[in-house]
Formats: structure tokens, C-alpha cells, sequence
């Protein structure tokens, strides 16, 4: 129970920092960007097998592989965490 409340006390005191202006050191992630083409053809994958496994529509998958759209938010995070690490994404959404 201490750690807990420890980090919760931790996180209430930075909240408040925050609140009233100050700096917080906080660590910002950033994703790389992803060849998503070049990621789904390193993985065997159709669009539709990647699509469906990974919960992206087909049309999106299709926009990102021409370059009309990119990726951006938690789609770009997990495209780069599913280049990092497909067997453990894999294993997670099983």
C-alpha cells in the first residue's frame, strides 16, 4: 500500500505544480514515423490480413501505404510499436 500511495502522492504533487505554472519534468514520446507498406510486406501480411489483425480499416491501411494520409496519434504509436515488437503486439491483441 506505501508504493501506492507514494506514487499517487508523487502524481498529486506534480498535478499541482502544474497547476500553478510551474515546470514538471515530464518525458515526452515521440513515434518515429513508419513505412507502413515496408512494415506490412516485412510481416508477410495482405492489407486485409494486416488490416484485421492490427484493427485498421482497409481503406486507411491504403491511404498510408500512397502517401495520401499519414499516420498520426495512437495509430502512428502502435504502427511503431508493432515495428518494434510484432510478435509481442501479436500476442497481446491474441
Amino acid at each position: 500500500m506505501g508504493t501506492t500511495f507514494d506514487s499517487i502522492a508523487r502524481g498529486l504533487s506534480e498535478a499541482v505544480a502544474h497547476a500553478k505554472g510551474k515546470k514538471v519534468s515530464v518525458e515526452i514520446y515521440q513515434p518515429e514515423a513508419v513505412d507502413v507498406l515496408a512494415l506490412r510486406q516485412s510481416l508477410g501480411m495482405t492489407q486485409e490480413q494486416f488490416a484485421a489483425r492490427f484493427g485498421f480499416s482497409v481503406a486507411t491501411l491504403r491511404h498510408w501505404e500512397r502517401g495520401d494520409r499519414s499516420p498520426h496519434g495512437a495509430s502512428l504509436v502502435l504502427l511503431d510499436v508493432i515495428k518494434r515488437a510484432p510478435d509481442a503486439v501479436k500476442a497481446a491483441l491474441s
